[in-house]
């Protein structure tokens, strides 16, 4: 089946704030450059209409579209989506919110909270960005990630 496409510059095209979601979580025709899709074999899914009770750790992406309850520790992305639950304590590389997350949350570089997204809990990162409509209710502390000494620098 050919697909056509629109002959409008892809920057004029319209685009409702569903498709923006999904395209930034990973799940549209077209990933967002700052949130590329889980490449095969580098992540996990927890997809619709389950639920997972646990501890998840280790290295690679996360993408949780169901209800997730317990600890996440990784050294990649966790993505929760719009009609995803979680109730957990996380740490990760960089943390991206579209649904609802209550917990304790620790992220190396970001925490981004979509339109869609409702944090309740603590929150640690190097940074944060909540878009309109987004909620965020806890205490945030925002921190750069510390800088290494520069090598042979004379005192």
């Amino acid at each position: 089946m050919e697909s056509f496409r629109s002959e409008v510059p892809s920057e004029r095209r319209p685009v409702s704030l569903g498709a923006s979601i999904a395209r930034f979580l990973g799940l549209g025709d077209e990933p967002s450059p700052s949130s590329p899709p889980i490449p095969a074999g580098q992540g996990s899914v927890l997809g619709h209409g389950l639920t997972l009770k646990g501890e998840v750790t280790g290295e690679g992406d996360f993408l949780i579209l169901g209800r997730f309850e317990g600890e996440i520790t990784l050294t990649g992305t966790v993505r929760v989506g719009p009609d995803a639950e979680v109730d957990a304590n996380m740490s990760a590389t960089a943390i991206v919110i579209g649904g609802v997350v209550r917990g304790n949350l620790s992220a190396v570089t970001r925490v981004e909270v979509l339109a869609t997204g409702t944090l309740t809990g603590t929150l640690r990162s190097g940074s944060l960005s909540a878009a309109e409509g987004a909620s965020v209710k806890g205490e945030v502390w925002v921190e750069p990630p510390a800088r290494p000494a520069p090598s042979g620098s004379a005192p």
